[in-house]
């Protein structure tokens, strides 16, 4: 089984993060020059931050892609298709050995 990972940073760090890049954005001459420098002050890296910045961009539906909330749905949705997958090949092991063991058995009226 594959362990969770965990985040460093909370919920509440990245909102702010993302907020302070958006305020100061215009003060570098691109959004990875900004991103590098904010995230370098903050403590984090320029690639978290940038990645941040997306989803809370896709997440207010300015860019195209999926948001947090949908992300999170087809994570379960997979897990519960992979539980349900396994399930199904349990009870199809299950049906063929309890007819292998009926036809074992001698026939009663």
């Amino acid at each position: 089984m594959v362990e969770k990972k965990t985040s460093r940073y909370s919920p509440e760090f990245r909102e702010r993060a993302v907020r302070l890049l958006d305020e100061h954005r215009s003060d570098y001459p691109s959004l990875s020059v900004a991103c590098r420098e904010i995230g370098g002050e903050l403590g984090c890296s320029g690639d978290s931050l940038h990645d941040w910045w997306k989803q809370a961009r896709r997440d207010v539906g300015t860019q195209p892609g999926p948001t947090t909330a949908e992300t999170a749905r087809i994570k379960a949705l997979e897990r519960e298709v992979r539980e349900l997958r396994q399930a199904n090949e349990i009870l199809k092991k299950a049906s063929a050995y309890f007819a292998q063991v009926a036809l074992d058995r001698p026939f009663r009226k």
